[in-house]
């Protein structure tokens, strides 16, 4: 059996400051601590190799009993991490106070047990933290009987109220994840809404009475989850002005609310990059980069220095600014960026999800293209295409196919073309993905490579561009030159120019 190698992840998961709380906490303790010297081992590797630590403690009687060894290290480093933030986290306090609630009681301290409860009701009512709170009232319920043996007699009746109005709130909020997660599984798995089946599900979203309705949040937080869900819907359904309205809500909502922003980090972040697309696709690139600004502006506000924070900022702003130079070209300054970029990315490996390095591949082999770079175009591209996902981001894995076949065009590579344009027609098919646009793309690509004639070509591009106009006739259609402008490539093509020139030439 391969050994496991989760607590090499969770060691190079520590950031330095974890790692030096971790040491800290660990030279407090008495007795040998040869897991502080397995810690140093795997930390030093850059995989995880499993003979190599055996080899490192040949003869020690510890390292017969490796498994177990890891087995302690694994709680000791999770222990101290629940130390580090256990006064960062809402979640973490109040886990905290709920404990102490509990053995106050246990040692028949019922002033003090009181007294902490009240504080951690304030909090969880504060930040909106319902379970908690539907477990505080609980405890409440239980001190009451306590307090009715002293002959102290409090409201009861007053207090059921507030547990019935905890839990519908609860209840409220489940009922928008569930949606929100709905409309985040069209996204994650084929993009923009193209498909009937995903269509379906944008619909029946949008006519659910949670997000049709008004005032059917019951609290900030699930109204923050309503207007962010309207967003996507109206993203979905190519509705920029209105999903844009329904994210600077968000925004608004959060702004007003600090403490509830720093809970919310991860969601006011991708909603700021949500805002970003917005505007890109109304051309209002000097409100894009503003918000991009913003984006990272957070990196050391409260709520947001958390690691996986920290990620989601890196990738979503850089993402961003990636794609203003995709709508707006500057392509040798792209370029630079590209180069930062890719070093930036080894210090947040394994915090990166697929569908962000994915993304990254792609907007790297567009910014190769657009220096005409293209055999590093076709490096990146290939990172894409080469990915066996079936079933994140499918619209990724489609449009880089037909960014594949122009790349390819530019290389010459026309021999090899004839045997892609069928494969990636028959991907598109398999998947359900081959619109009338994609035919197009295809079929005329097929007739360029066809041809020697100059002048044929130039023909081709024409009737290329024309057929395009035809087909580009709603929001839904024109979402592939999202991922590569074929319009502006196609005039690049008949006016014998770049295709960052047309494209800077396209936006004046």
């Amino acid at each position: 059996m391969k050994p496991s190698n989760e607590l090499f992840e969770l060691i190079k998961s520590l950031t330095k400051s974890e790692k030096r709380f971790f040491k800290l906490q660990s030279s407090l303790q008495s007795g040998d601590k040869n897991y502080i010297r397995l810690f140093d081992t795997i930390d030093k590797m850059q995989e995880y190799d499993e003979e190599e630590v055996k080899n490192a403690f040949k003869g020690e009687k510890f390292i017969k009993h490796l498994p177990s060894e890891k087995n302690h290290l694994y709680k000791v480093i999770l222990k101290a991490l629940r130390s580090f933030y256990g006064e960062t986290s809402v979640s973490s306090m109040l886990k905290q106070e709920i404990k102490n609630i509990e053995i106050l009681y246990n040692k028949a301290l019922f002033d003090e047990c009181n007294k902490f409860l009240d504080r951690a009701k304030k909090m969880a009512i504060r930040y909106e933290k319902f379970y908690y709170l539907y477990e505080l009232i609980n405890w409440e319920k239980t001190l009451l009987e306590e307090a009715f043996e002293e002959g102290q007699f409090k409201d009861l009746n007053k207090l059921i109220e507030e547990e019935r109005e905890v839990l519908e709130k609860l209840r409220n909020l489940a009922e928008y994840h569930v949606l929100y997660s709905k409309i985040n599984y069209v996204f994650r798995s084929g993009g923009y809404a193209r498909t009937e089946e995903n269509k379906g599900i944008v619909e029946d979203i949008v006519n659910h009475p949670l997000i049709k309705g008004k005032n059917t949040a019951l609290s900030r937080r699930a109204a923050t989850i309503c207007y962010y869900t309207q967003g996507f819907c109206n993203m979905a359904n190519g509705d920029y002005p209105t999903a844009l309205e329904k994210f600077q809500k968000v925004i608004s909502i959060l702004d007003d609310n600090p403490d509830l922003r720093a809970d919310l980090a991860k969601r006011y972040v991708r909603t700021l990059s949500n805002i970003v697309t917005c505007h890109l696709d109304l051309h209002q690139i000097d409100e894009a980069r503003h918000m991009i600004d913003l984006i990272q502006s957070y990196k050391e506000s409260d709520g947001f220095t958390f690691p996986d924070v920290q990620s989601t900022i890196f990738k979503n702003s850089n993402l961003a600014k990636l794609e203003v130079y995709h709508q707006t070209g500057g392509f040798a300054k792209a370029l630079k960026e590209v180069e930062e970029i890719i070093e930036q990315m080894a210090e947040y490996e394994g915090k990166i999800s697929k569908e962000s390095q994915l993304t990254f591949y792609y907007q790297f082999a567009f910014v190769h293209f657009g220096v005409h770079q293209h055999n590093k175009a076709l490096f990146w591209l290939n990172k894409v295409l080469n990915d066996n996902e079936k079933d994140l981001r499918q619209d990724i894995f489609s449009y880089a196919r037909l960014f594949n076949l122009v790349v390819h065009y530019e290389l010459g590579n026309h021999d090899l073309l004839e045997y892609t344009i069928k494969s990636t027609a028959r991907y598109l098919q398999k998947r359900e993905r081959d619109f009338p646009i994609e035919k197009h793309i295809m079929e005329q690509m097929k007739k360029l490579i066809r041809t020697q004639n100059m002048n044929e070509r130039a023909k081709i591009f024409e009737n290329f561009k024309v057929g395009l106009k035809k087909l580009l006739k709603g929001p839904e259609d024109r979402i592939v030159l999202k991922y590569f402008d074929f319009n502006v490539w196609i005039e690049s093509k008949i006016n014998n120019t770049s295709y960052e020139e047309e494209l800077t030439r396209t936006i004046r």
